[in-house]
């Protein structure tokens, strides 16, 4: 089973971009002059976004853009959001 199967064995329908998307994921930690011992595992963690972008490796959501000048070809369309491995993936749907 190759790694785009097991993801997409996750979903429940297929995604489009701009879909609003739940997305449950395991983090890495960093850690700096901490107890290694304090951190045994990754964290789990899930937020919620448009899908932006989508490749064989990894999911890209956008939880803010710009509105106001959606139209205007001329203004740099800054987003924020999060780019996730998809093997760190442990759930991801659709919502709405």
């Amino acid at each position: 089973m190759t790694e785009r199967t097991r993801t997409r064995a996750r979903l429940d329908t297929e995604l489009e971009y701009g879909d609003i998307i739940y997305l449950q994921y395991v983090d890495h930690v960093f850690f700096k002059n901490m107890q290694p011992s304090d951190f045994p595992k990754p964290f789990v963690r899930e937020t919620v976004g448009w899908l932006n972008n989508e490749t064989t490796q990894a999911v890209q959501i956008v939880w803010e853009r710009m509105v106001s000048h959606a139209e205007d070809p001329n203004v740099k369309q800054n987003a924020t959001g999060l780019t996730v491995l998809k093997g760190a993936i442990i759930k991801m749907r659709r919502l709405g």
